[in-house]
């Protein structure tokens, strides 16, 4: 399917591709990529699609485990306590299948960027230890905690060793969802419903 792009104007240069998929463990979900064969621009999501219930990964992370498979949702908050570093989902977030490597690599790349606009010297300090850290994660120095708390209860760690537990009311109030209209107290509801049965 094609449609005008919204960043170069141009008419039908937008390609618009989806596709299903089930992936084992975890359920069905679109993938979605939106190329402008004019400007460039591209966009790609992954959207879950089965319905489950709210859940909180926890996982020691180590040289030993960097290949654990990790599926990341939309509305994940994934934190790295030890660090001080979290990640909440907002209107633009994006879901991604990767491993623990790959989600280091991520807050890696968030915290350089951090560096390169950081003005205060003690923010500039704080920046180069946490890459420094992270460099001792990989190279098995270090071990942190790895959290992964998604409300609708797409998102999973692939580890044997990794702490699977719902997540209380109390703890699916403090988090964000990246979904503007949503409201709380709909999964709220719907989790009173559950331990209703």
């Amino acid at each position: 399917m094609f449609s005008d792009c919204p960043i170069c104007n141009s008419k039908q240069s937008m390609e618009v591709t989806t596709k299903t998929e089930k992936i084992p463990y975890f359920g069905e979900i679109i993938e979605s990529t939106i190329l402008c064969h004019e400007c460039g621009y591209k966009h790609a999501d992954t959207i879950c699609i089965d319905q489950k219930d709210p859940v909180k990964y926890t996982l020691t992370i180590g040289k030993e485990n960097l290949n654990a498979r990790v599926v990341k949702s939309q509305s994940t908050t994934i934190t790295i306590p030890e660090l001080g570093l979290k990640v909440e989902p907002g209107p633009q977030s994006q879901g991604y299948v990767s491993n623990v490597e790959g989600v280091l690599d991520r807050f890696q790349k968030a915290v350089q960027t951090a560096l390169s606009w950081a003005e205060d010297e003690h923010a500039k300090e704080n920046a180069v230890k946490i890459l420094e850290y992270i460099e001792e994660i990989k190279d098995g120095q270090k071990k942190v905690t790895l959290m992964m708390e998604d409300p609708f209860g797409h998102s999973i760690i692939m580890h044997e060793n990794a702490f699977k537990s719902e997540l209380t009311v109390e703890e699916i109030e403090k988090l964000e969802t990246g979904f503007i209209t949503f409201e709380t107290k709909e999964l709220k509801n719907n989790d009173d419903e559950h331990h209703d049965d």
